[in-house]
């Protein structure tokens, strides 16, 4: 198997690579994809972009995650100074910035911009990745599980990972991370500094950086203006270090310059990040169940739990600061996911899908190592149909449904803690912080609502009664589902902080017990234990899945060894390159690839929130002229690109990659090039609002701006 991986691989290599698809790791640039990326106008080297032993573009790229998970990117960003100045997305800033505001402080509304760094506000938890180097250890890891199978091979691979990933922190400040590509036929270990002090440093009013709102999501055109700027800060060696107020501004190896010249329609442009996941070769019986099981109930749950949120926000201005960065989570990938469906339908994936495996079929007869490989996963697919089903539905109605559902959750697991707790007042101190920063952004009323409407669903929704946990099992309560709610909610500790916070200031294994038999918890332990089983059955099929994965991704590249394979995205460093380019969204309809302030102006409705443009725009628009707003590109990207650098041929910053268009965004699992578009703010635009609206002339001054 190993000596068929090497020669699939190498086929792989060795194939030409076609513009605007896929996203590359940038240190095998040299090997198979600078060329291509030259003659589509790139400027520069492979070195450029990638080096060990010099500064390079790579140095400028920062992954945003947590502590905890900083390898989970969820977003990225671009260092645009040599003070340590990186430039994101707003709504990759949106939590910090709700984090920070209040009625007497609302840096949603208003914006935020600290005059000095002194002003500038700190964001616990928050982490900034730079990558250092990238090395394959494929070789390495499938020797040590080259004569085990299933969960001993899984088990003998966890294991391998962390060996390798504890030898190469040892004696450092980095940190490692080996992730699999190609479905676990090739893994890299990338290793990173992880900066943990990472400062609020400015961001535009929603009302500009969010201009449009949930309204204009995944569409185009676009004419938000998503940007926010954070900084770096480390210890006195400018390595990472933990907050502190002497630490200084981090010292970059490199930082982008940036163009004033704009991006015209045609023009070279190259995207930088840490996209999330990618799933472009699953078979058709994986689409399938995709478009007509697992979207829809996800899309129907999440569309009822977004009905009361809004409701809730239009009838109040704190609920509405309360629940922005809720409701933007809630509905991104709920359009997503309606996106993925239509773009699915219309390009006919599963039935290419489908083309493919009968030749794959014919191909693979007589090839005992081959053949069977689509009925298996024909199986494997029916097996998971009704377990996806019912998972989705403990998932998103339940344990993602009310917010007090994942409060008690956490406080759950904490409370086993209890016994072999020392120090029973930090012990209570830590469950008290946890409740107060659950409570700060929450409204029972609203969450009690949407409890009712979880309870509602689940029990209209279908599902044969084997996949409807007994404690959510209400199909027609006394007084409706709305009573039912309410007297669990009034019969909870949970719901009410002050009840909580006296509960837990004289905390002990048996009040623990105690609360854990309120009904609400009864209720969430019911979902949490029948979930698990879910889980494991669910696990039991995926892990089937990835060694067939496996197996298919080699065949297919012996089957098909002139096509062009990349790898699936997996939050790792990436590169993706493309041109401006507009597009025809349906028949008769063609967009174009840039917009405008001036269309900003025209969406302006003062009644609509998400098109409530500020006064101070409009009086700039007459002064200003038309300014550049957006543009859209032939860039393969997909989440945790939020926030990425676009950079143009000579390798300056033109843009910041935010979103995609509707109309493409099935793009995570079939990239059409003719629909499937990048939309990303001009660096015009960026710094037009930094400085003629905010008058953060300071900040343009720490950049490089080039023409």
């Amino acid at each position: 198997m190993r000596t068929i991986i090497i020669i699939a691989l190498s086929c792989l290599i060795l194939s030409p690579a076609r513009a605007d698809e896929g996203m590359w790791i940038p240190a095998l640039l040299n090997k198979y994809t600078i060329e291509e990326m030259q003659k589509a106008g790139f400027k520069l080297s492979a070195e450029d972009i990638y080096a060990i032993n010099r500064a390079s573009l790579k140095d400028a790229v920062v992954g945003l995650g947590r502590e905890g998970q900083p390898f989970s990117h969820s977003c990225t960003g671009g260092i645009i100074s040599d003070e340590g100045l990186v430039i994101t997305n707003h709504h990759c800033s949106h939590s910090m910035i709700q984090a920070h505001s209040s009625l007497e402080h609302n840096y949603l509304r208003d914006g935020f911009w600290a005059r000095d760094k002194g002003e500038e506000l700190a964001n616990p938890g928050i982490t900034a990745s730079i990558l250092s180097r990238v090395e394959d250890v494929t070789e390495e890891l499938l020797a040590a599980v080259a004569t085990k199978t299933g969960e001993e091979r899984e088990k003998a691979l966890k294991e391998a990972i962390a060996r390798v990933e504890r030898a190469a922190e040892e004696g450092t400040n980095t940190r490692a991370s080996i992730k699999p590509y190609f479905n676990g036929t090739r893994y890299f270990l990338s290793i990173f500094k992880i900066y943990r002090d990472v400062r609020l440093v400015g961001a535009p009013p929603s009302a500009i950086g969010s201009f449009g709102g949930d309204t204009d999501n995944w569409t185009w055109p676009r004419h938000s203006g998503d940007f926010s700027l954070l900084r770096i800060y480390a210890g006195e060696d400018n390595e990472p270090a933990a907050y502190a107020p002497g630490n200084r501004p981090y010292k970059p190896a490199a930082s982008f310059k940036i163009t004033t010249r704009g991006v015209q329609e045609g023009d070279f442009t190259m995207v930088f990040g840490y996209p999330g996941t990618t799933r472009e070769y699953l078979p058709s019986f994986a689409i399938e169940q995709l478009v007509e099981v697992d979207n829809p109930s996800k899309i129907k749950i999440r569309t009822a739990k977004l009905d009361v949120i809004k409701r809730a926000m239009a009838s109040d201005e704190l609920l509405r600061i309360k629940y922005s960065a809720k409701a933007a989570n809630v509905a991104n990938a709920w359009k997503k996911w309606q996106g993925e469906i239509k773009g699915l339908t219309r390009f006919r994936v599963a039935e290419e899908k489908r083309e493919l495996e009968e030749r794959f079929t014919r191909w693979a007869a007589g090839k005992p190592e081959r053949e069977g490989l689509v009925e298996q996963y024909r199986r494997l697919y029916a097996g998971r149909r009704d377990l996806i089903l019912a998972w989705n539905y403990a998932t998103e109605a339940g344990t993602r449904g009310a917010e007090v559902m994942n409060l008690i959750a956490t406080l759950r697991r904490r409370f086993r803690e209890l016994p072999d707790t020392r120090d029973l007042a930090a012990y209570r101190a830590s469950l008290q912080e946890t409740v107060d920063a659950f409570f700060k952004n929450y409204d029972a009323a609203t969450d009690r609502q949407v409890l009712a409407e979880m309870l509602r669903l689940y029990n209209s929704a279908g599902l044969d009664e084997q996949w409807i946990p007994d404690v959510v099992k209400f199909p027609d309560p006394p007084g409706g589902h709305e009573r039912l709610a309410a007297d669990l909610f009034a019969r909870s500790s949970f719901t009410d902080p002050a009840r909580l916070s006296r509960a837990i200031s004289r905390l002990d294994a048996r009040s623990a017990e105690r609360l854990q038999r309120e009904p609400l918890c009864r209720m969430q332990e019911g979902i949490d234990r029948f979930a698990e089983q879910l889980r494991g059955s669910l696990s039991e099929i995926q892990g089937q899945l990835d060694g067939l994965d496996r197996a298919w991704m080699v065949a297919l590249m012996e089957m098909q060894p002139e096509r062009h394979f990349y790898p699936d995205a997996n939050s790792t460093f990436r590169v993706a390159f493309g041109k401006v380019a507009g597009y025809e969204a349906m028949d008769a309809i063609y967009y174009k690839p840039n917009t405008t302030l001036a269309g900003i102006m025209q969406k302006d409705n003062q009644g609509i929130p998400d098109y409530n443009a500020p006064a101070r725009l409009k009086e700039l628009l007459a002064a200003a002229g038309n300014v550049p707003v957006c543009f859209v590109a032939t860039n393969h990207t997909t989440g945790g690109n939020s926030g990425s650098p676009v950079l143009n041929a000579d390798g300056h910053l033109v843009g910041l990659n935010f979103d995609r268009a509707w109309e493409g965004v099935m793009s995570d699992y079939a990239y059409r090039p003719e629909i499937c578009r990048n939309i990303s703010v001009d660096i015009r635009y960026v710094l037009f609002i930094i400085d003629k609206y905010a008058g953060a002339n300071h900040l343009v001054g720490e950049m490089t701006l080039v023409e």
